[in-house]
């Protein structure tokens, strides 16, 4: 786990074929390691009663052993339920999955930290008005994300499960031997591979060989197994069906490598969009600490970016394609809708509430917003209101930034947006982030020191307050620091 910094090997563009075959290659190293612990399933009808439920219910439990990076050190499976095949494949992969790579760098490590933490509720708000939208742009995914956390209804514990990965690893030594970051990608790389499984019926790695042969590679729907009363996650993805010809492998190399286009250099872009821009070697080694999340998530090397431009054109080129292959019906919309009114239902008044769409159609353009469906009207009050502030925000940031360099209203103004969105989702007291208590109480312990801007004037920092107080900001927090969370498993994630 240990950050080297060797030089970063040089990455060639990836060519459209490459591409295409990255659709067909998941995670060797997780998915083996869900083939050993789940076996081969059932040919007949699968009922309640097949063992691979127990399982997997059995390898949730033992995420909850993964409490942070040093946990993993000499970590051993064993307890109730753990045989020797589930206890020798996860043992392997803990051991495996968590060594970083040699060009891994700690210090751009630690600047790509301060980045995040010095915007603090400002990061979040570019998380959940940029980075999501765009991770919904690709049909395929999407289709994924829709089965498999059923968004429209449930929302708000899917942006949770993003937060209680990005979090531990945004924070102070969150991917070295003091953070957690390790421990907690690790829990959702094999979600990951959970979730092809499921929907394959068995190991990616035969259906891939499948097709690659001439065969054919297809999951036929099934009625979902009802589990008290509705149909539980994890059995509405076996019985979704699949079709590995035309789809490719759900939850692929390209697809995982998109997303993380969408943390890294998505952020960034959305910094310039909104004037505040970083500078290069700033955005290098933010894109650098996603590129090593990505090697622990298990994504090939050759699809990670080093640049912005690079980005930019992988970005593109990964959502032409995934917009030539539409999905019906186009599940797009409605997980555009529900993280809108997500966001809409944290704001505290009737006049804001359209800022969400407005910002994310701002920071991802007219392309993204149709394919997410975020076209309607808006009440003329808040057009105007938003693109008022917005427009004299940064003429005035322009002007002032010429002698205090780090001065930004449009920061200021966004983060009041970030704060009421983390008090009233990410860090509500009956609705917690499903982190172990101790990480949960340093997350809470750190969104506390983002009440102040550092780079902001006292009078500005003094605004902020005032508008951050309303709605229980800190009164929920107070309550949060008394909750006692146990640690849980991390659940699937977008």
């Amino acid at each position: 786990m240990t950050a080297h910094g060797t030089a970063t090997p040089a990455r060639q563009s990836v060519t459209d074929a490459a591409l295409a075959a990255m659709q067909h290659q998941a995670d060797p190293l997780a998915d083996q390691t869900m083939a050993d612990i789940l076996g081969d399933w059932p040919a007949a009808d699968v009922g309640l009663d097949a063992p691979q439920w127990d399982r997997i219910d059995t390898v949730n439990q033992l995420f909850a052993q993964w409490t942070d990076n040093a946990a993993l050190n000499g970590w051993t499976a064993q307890g109730a339920g753990v045989d020797a095949a589930m206890a020798q494949a996860l043992n392997h992969y803990v051991q495996t999955a968590q060594v970083l790579r040699p060009w891994a760098d700690a210090r751009k490590i630690e600047r790509a930290e301060k980045i995040f933490m010095e915007h603090g509720a400002l990061s979040c708000i570019l998380l959940f008005c940029a980075s999501l939208p765009e991770c919904y742009v690709v049909p395929d995914l999407s289709s994924v994300l829709h089965t498999s956390g059923q968004l429209e209804q449930n929302a708000e514990y899917r942006i949770r499960s993003t937060a209680a990965m990005i979090f531990p690893v945004m924070m102070h030594g969150g991917l070295s031997q003091r953070g957690a970051g390790v421990a907690q990608v690790l829990k959702v790389r094999l979600i990951h591979a959970t979730i092809r499984n499921l929907i394959l019926h068995g190991s990616p790695q035969d259906a891939a060989r499948q097709v690659q042969a001439g065969g054919e590679a297809r999951i036929a729907p099934q009625p979902p197994l009802a589990v008290g009363g509705r149909p539980a996650m994890f059995h509405t993805l076996f019985a979704r069906g699949w079709n590995v010809n035309d789809q490719g492998l759900p939850c692929n190399q390209e697809e995982l490598a998109y997303t993380l286009l969408t943390f890294g250099y998505v952020f960034l872009r959305s910094m310039r969009r909104l004037g505040i821009g970083l500078p290069r070697a700033d955005e290098e080694a933010y894109l650098h600490a996603w590129n090593v999340v990505g090697h622990i998530l298990g994504i090939d090397d050759s699809l990670m970016v080093d640049t912005m431009d690079a980005g930019e054109r992988l970005l593109a080129r990964m959502q032409a394609r995934g917009r030539a292959q539409p999905v019906t019906p186009d599940p797009r919309p409605a997980l555009g809708r529900a993280l809108m009114l997500t966001m809409e239902n944290s704001l505290p008044w009737a006049v804001v509430k359209p800022f969400p769409e407005l910002m994310t159609r701002y920071l991802c353009g007219r392309a993204t917003a149709e394919d997410l469906g975020l076209t309607r009207p808006v009440p003329w009050l808040s057009a105007l209101l938003f693109w008022c502030v917005l427009i004299l925000a940064r003429a005035v940031d322009r002007v002032v930034r010429l002698v205090l360099p780090r001065f930004s209203i449009v920061r200021a103004l966004t983060r009041v947006l970030g704060y009421h969105f983390m008090s009233r989702v990410l860090m509500s007291q009956t609705r917690p982030l499903q982190l172990p208590t101790e990480l949960l109480s340093q997350v809470d312990d750190v969104v506390h020191t983002w009440s102040d801007d550092p780079h902001a004037p006292r009078w500005l920092n003094r605004l902020e307050d005032r508008l951050t107080t309303h709605g229980s900001w800190s009164r929920g927090l107070a309550d949060d620091k008394a909750r006692a969370t146990p640690p849980g498993a991390v659940q699937p994630s977008p």
